[in-house]
């Protein structure tokens, strides 16, 4: 099964595991950003979406979660995908610890499983894909093209938690 609509900014679709391949090219079609934002609970296909999409990018690199790393490198020709797992990062001083900021300021793909906890150093213009489980066994995602200014950045820091 799937189902995909597009809602002014929002892209939304219905998919099973065995379409992540399909998925992720609507994903990299729609996307305005190469700094794509993944926010769901743990078990959703976050990183499973991630391992599709590095490699429709071209990287034949192993993808798997950087929990314990914080970084993995995906290498490209003459380029890198940045895959940040920051689920273990507490607040802005410890992503800033580990250069954080250097990461964002290049032209690289920045893919950010748990960005809650560090949105005041994101760039405004950003996508966020939002996963959850269907009753199903399905999942559905939304992919939204962000331009966050940083007033509601301030606004979804407090109203956003692990």
């Amino acid at each position: 099964m799937f189902e995909s609509t597009i809602m002014s900014k929002v892209l939304e679709i219905e998919y099973e595991l065995e379409d992540i391949e399909t998925v992720a090219k609507r994903i990299l079609d729609y996307a305005s950003s190469k700094t794509i934002l993944f926010y769901g609970e743990m078990g959703t296909g976050k990183t499973t979406l991630i391992k599709s999409l590095v490699k429709l990018i071209g990287s034949n690199d192993d993808v798997s979660s950087p929990t314990f790393s914080i970084v993995n490198d995906y290498k490209l020709k003459g380029n890198s995908i940045y895959h940040f797992d920051l689920y273990r990062i507490n607040d802005d001083e410890e992503a800033l610890n580990f250069g954080f900021e250097d990461y964002l300021s290049t032209s690289n793909w920045v893919f950010i499983e748990w960005p809650q906890t560090i949105l005041n150093l994101l760039p405004e213009d950003t996508n966020t894909i939002e996963i959850s489980h269907n009753n199903n066994n399905s999942r559905f995602l939304k992919l939204s093209q962000n331009h966050i200014t940083n007033q509601e950045k301030t606004k979804k820091a407090v109203k956003t938690e692990k």
